[in-house]
């Protein structure tokens, strides 16, 4: 998500000059959940980054999860069924369970799903966040069941979906609305887990909701079983297939009506359907005719939706909007833009729903291609940044797209650098969006050919498909697919908060040039016009000369290519 507040249209112009300087301070300052970037970290930091020796042996197969939330008090109750494998038995198992949560039991399910399945009470205890377990004697390479039962007070989001944890709301007719927001926060705030992004449930996952029966509870994937508990409330039984992160499990509750429609996709039919409040459905079914055209855009440059087998969904949500696989969040309002408003400045952004397209743009990267460590979550954020442009292509053409991406630049704030620090949950900086948006556009301009970038973006959805990955496994795929040593790129953009400068001099007819600002040993070529002419020049960080071909007249480096020009006097 992005960190923008909405402010009234009706300003003065003086205003609108003290707007849009605070829009650039803060708009990057922002991801899903934005960490501190503390340069010491805890235990506890630790104990939720890395893979510890006791979450290491063990391998989540799937979450059976149930929760049942109580409006009044504000508190939720459940179990989770974790399946797992036994890679190499242990006897400490890792269970993550944010306070004010309570663990109330941990049990070894014996012959799960059979009639002489019985169970093994376990002993644990808590670190903080972190539960450990005194686990019995396991065989290697064994499927186990682990149920664990909790209650309690979880963590209230304050401002969703960036300050996550569990939203108490209500609709404009007052009557309950809920859901949660976690992603960077863990999952752990409000169900219990291996909360580390490296380890997704294998076989998917099923999430029963118990809610009143004036309420109805949607969560991911496909409704296996509405259930009347003749009691005031029903049980809505949700499952999903694919593999799922963690943070993209998530029910919602509230007075819901929902439509169908078919998307005729690559992989055949798709099932689409949307959730929105009852009071919303005839603005719901004019705004949401927007997403056959985005997932037709992103079908063509990312290859088929990644989650047929448990269907698309749009949400409405009571916050902006979340990535939550094959449901995913919505609350922009029904309107065009972000909030209404035009990230880029460009006049492009405004002509279609930001929240459909960014957030949709994540079923690709972040929910099919999941990095295993925060820290690298440009991977999700700069690719689905860039999805904005390329559906802007889509729709209006490649200068459009063009503008529109060059328009965010206005937003990066090249504070710190894209990578965080590994093994303590710690992303990096709000610029994993537009920089990284940014990053793609300018390796694109080097391919200098959309096929090629195209098969690339398709080959990384087919390589990694429903996988987890490191920056630099994409970093290496990207290099190899084109044929381009873009090692330095990567380095420049990703890692430091540099933009390279293109210093040139013109005297009489001569051109030279050269590159400041950069890591030692970054070279590019660089698309420039030249007396009039486009040229491709090969920058590096020693000066080159070209003779016999400039005149005082012309010399601009192309746009699309996220430098600094600098004309310096010749010495």
């Amino acid at each position: 998500m992005i960190n923008i507040k909405q402010t009234s249209i009706s300003l003065t112009f003086s205003f609108l000059v003290f707007y849009f300087s605070f829009l650039i301070l803060i708009a990057t300052s922002c991801a899903a959940q934005p960490l501190s970037n503390k340069k010491q970290y805890s235990r506890q930091d630790t104990l939720r980054g890395t893979i510890t020796p006791e979450r290491a042996w063990w391998d989540v197969l799937r979450y059976d999860l149930q929760v049942t939330p109580d409006y009044a008090t504000k508190t939720i109750r459940g179990k989770n069924r974790l399946t797992i494998r036994v890679k190499t038995p242990s006897d400490k198992m890792q269970i993550d369970l944010q306070e004010p949560l309570i663990i109330d039991s941990i049990f070894l399910v014996v012959n799960a799903g059979s009639a002489s399945g019985g169970k093994t009470n376990l002993a644990f205890q808590q670190e903080g966040n972190a539960w450990f377990v005194t686990m019995p004697a396991l065989t290697d390479n064994s499927t186990q069941v682990i149920e664990v039962s909790y209650h309690g007070k979880p963590r209230e989001a304050v401002r969703a979906p960036w300050d996550g944890g569990w939203i108490w709301s209500k609709d404009k007719q007052g009557r309950p609305w809920m859901t949660v927001a976690c992603q960077g926060l863990g999952a752990s705030v409000w169900y219990p887990c291996k909360d580390h992004q490296s380890d997704e449930p294998d076989n998917g996952a099923s999430l029963s909701i118990i809610v009143p029966d004036s309420l109805m509870g949607v969560a991911n994937g496909r409704l296996e079983a509405k259930t009347p508990n003749n009691n005031g409330t029903t049980t809505y039984t949700w499952q999903v297939k694919n593999p799922i992160n963690n943070y993209n499990i998530i029910p919602y509750i509230g007075k819901y009506v929902t439509w169908h429609e078919d998307f005729a996709g690559e992989k055949g039919k798709l099932d689409c359907d949307y959730w929105v409040l009852d009071y919303d459905l005839d603005k719901a079914k004019k705004q949401f005719r927007q997403a056959p055209a985005m997932l037709k855009c992103f079908e063509y440059w990312f290859g088929p939706y990644p989650f047929y087998e448990d269907g698309y969904k749009l949400v409405e949500a009571p916050h902006l909007g979340m990535e939550h696989q094959s449901a995913v969040a919505y609350g922009n309002g029904f309107q065009n833009g972000y909030l209404g408003r035009d990230l880029s400045a460009s006049g492009w952004g405004n002509k279609w729903d930001f929240i459909i397209v960014h957030e949709s743009g994540h079923e690709w990267f972040a929910n099919s291609i999941t990095t295993n460590d925060i820290a690298d979550m440009w991977v999700h954020e700069g690719f689905t940044n860039y999805s904005e442009t390329l559906f802007t292509t889509c729709e209006f053409g490649v200068e459009a797209g063009n503008a529109y991406c060059i328009g965010t630049r206005q937003l990066i704030q090249n504070d710190i650098p894209i990578i965080g620090t590994y093994g303590v949950n710690q992303e990096g900086s709000g610029d994993m969006y537009y920089k990284g948006g940014n990053l793609l556009h300018l390796i694109r301009q080097l391919i200098n050919n959309d096929s090629t970038f195209r098969g690339i973006l398709r080959g990384l959805n087919k390589t990694w498909y429903h996988k987890t990955v490191t920056t630099k496994e994409v970093e290496d795929y990207i290099s190899r697919q084109s044929n381009i040593d873009l090692s330095k790129v990567f380095d420049q953009y990703l890692r430091t908060t540099q933009i390279p400068v293109l210093e040139y001099s013109i005297k009489g007819k001569d051109l030279k040039f050269r590159f400041t600002n950069c890591i030692k040993g970054f070279s590019m070529p660089v698309k420039v016009k030249l007396s009039n002419e486009e040229k491709w020049i090969r920058v590096n960080e020693e000066w080159t000369i070209i003779s016999g071909n400039a005149s005082t007249a012309n010399f601009n480096v192309d746009k699309n290519f996220y430098i600094n020009a600098k004309k310096v006097n010749w010495q």
